[in-house]
C-alpha cells in the first residue's frame, strides 16, 4: 500500500462542553448516525470531542480542509462491532478523493483517544 495522506488533529475538550450545548453546532456539524449513536454514550463531551478531532484530521490527509463544497457531515465515524473507529464515506467525499488521488481505492485508517482536557485524532489514508 502506498501512503496518500497523513493528518493529526487535537482539540480541547472543554471547546467543544461549549458547543454541544447548541444543537444547531451538533446538527451542522455531525451525520445522524453520529447522533443517533451518541444518545447510547454517556459521556458526550468525550464523544462528539473524538468525532470533531477525526473530521479535522481526515481533512487534513486529504490535503484539502473544508473547502470547495466539503462539510463535516461529509464525514462520519463510526465503531465497528470491536469498537474500533472508521470512517463512512460519502458520494461527495469518493468523489473529491477520485479527483485528488485519482483512486477509488482506498483505506483509511483511524485512531482516536482522549483524556480529560484534550481529544486526539491520527489519520492515514493509504492507497490499495
Amino acid at each position: 500500500m502506498h501512503t496518500l495522506g497523513i493528518g493529526v488533529d487535537i482539540i480541547k475538550n472543554s471547546r467543544i462542553k461549549k458547543s454541544i450545548i447548541n444543537k444547531n453546532f451538533i446538527n451542522r456539524i455531525f451525520s445522524k448516525q453520529e447522533i443517533k449513536d451518541s444518545k447510547k454514550i454517556k459521556n458526550k463531551v468525550s464523544f462528539f470531542s473524538k468525532r470533531f478531532a477525526a473530521k479535522e484530521a481526515f481533512t487534513k490527509a486529504l490535503g484539502t480542509g473544508f473547502r470547495n463544497g466539503l462539510d463535516f457531515k461529509d464525514i462520519s465515524i463510526f465503531n465497528n462491532k470491536s469498537g474500533k473507529p472508521l470512517f463512512r464515506i460519502n458520494g461527495k467525499l469518493k468523489s473529491l478523493i477520485k479527483k485528488k488521488f485519482k483512486t477509488k481505492k482506498i483505506n483509511t485508517l483511524l485512531s482516536i483517544s482522549d483524556e480529560k482536557a484534550y481529544s486526539i485524532a491520527y489519520v492515514i489514508i493509504e492507497k490499495k
